[in-house]
């Protein structure tokens, strides 16, 4: 993800024992084992493991979700901190995260929680529900899904998002938006914003430094984008994902979508495995700012200082 957790208070309770809850978009495979259909990975998971998001285990042939109501993070955020620059700008908003992920990034801005099994603290989804009306006192306008990624954990999602969306409030999401299409539309209408990473325009870059695959990302942007608002996210680590032409073609294929969807540049600064390079200059951010903008016509800078 493109942010850093800021913790309001750190659970620290260790879960990882406690009951989880039986997992949707599954099917078995013989033997006790089981594949899981939420991301594209279609992991096929044997008894006593984990697929690899870590937030989806096999327990005697069924598959659980390990990770629903794991808390392992939980912050007030300024909705620009998503970032979501152009959805309600200037509210708080109650931001919790979990642990794993679905891709496995050596530059990891959050790899403490989203590349291991971290410890925290179960919260129900009425729980958290409560907490958001309850900060509604500063202005908090509802819940986000961030600092690991959230669509592991979809069972839990939705499960609060209905809550929160029938109390008045919005539900947000930062993703890497690596899912398939049918548990994404079962999502969709109790999603107000989404921050999609689009870690590169490069099927190699997804493959060989995420563990991943561009084209599923594509699907989702194309979807959310007709369903909710959406920003777009691209962190950019020089001599990987920088160069001009792939900015360029990056910012016309979104503009195809809609010209009107915000493009979020921001700055990559070592973290987790990738030591090097270091970030890219201010000035070298801006003139790819000015590439992307000949198409689109809300193009931020993000992480400048």
């Amino acid at each position: 993800m493109t942010g850093s957790v800021k913790n309001l208070r750190h659970p620290s309770k260790d879960v990882m024992g406690a009951a989880a809850c039986p997992a949707r978009w599954w099917h078995p495979a013989g033997d006790g084992d089981v594949v899981c259909v939420l991301c594209p990975h279609h992991c096929c998971i044997r008894p006593g493991q984990r697929g690899r998001c870590l937030a989806r285990e096999n327990q005697d042939g069924h598959l659980v979700a390990s990770a629903y109501g794991v808390i392992t993070a939980m912050s007030v955020d300024p909705i620009e901190k998503k970032p979501l620059n152009w959805f309600m700008p200037g509210r708080p908003i109650l931001s919790v995260g979990s642990f794993g992920c679905n891709f496995h990034c050596d530059f990891c801005q959050n790899w403490s929680i989203a590349q291991r099994l971290a410890p925290g603290q179960r919260i129900g989804p009425r729980q958290l529900a409560d907490e958001a009306a309850r900060l509604s006192d500063i202005g908090n306008i509802g819940l986000a899904f961030t600092y690991n990624e959230p669509l592991i954990n979809l069972e839990f999602v939705i499960d609060c998002a209905e809550l929160i969306r029938a109390q008045g409030q919005r539900c947000v999401m930062v993703t890497n938006g690596f899912v398939e299409p049918q548990p994404l539309q079962q999502l969709l209408p109790f999603v107000d914003a989404m921050n999609i990473d689009l870690k590169a325009f490069s099927d190699d870059f997804y493959r060989n430094v995420c563990g991943g695959r561009l084209d599923p990302v594509k699907q989702t942007i194309m979807t959310v984008a007709s369903a909710c608002h959406v920003e777009v996210a691209t962190l950019l680590i020089p001599g990987l994902n920088d160069s001009d032409e792939e900015i360029d073609r990056l910012a016309a294929w979104l503009a195809a979508i809609n010209p009107e969807i915000p493009l979020h540049l921001t700055r990559y600064f070592p973290a987790y495995q990738r030591k090097t390079p270091g970030p890219i200059s201010r000035e070298r951010l801006f003139h790819l700012i000015s590439i992307a903008r000949r198409h689109l016509r809300r193009v931020a800078p993000g992480n400048l200082v």
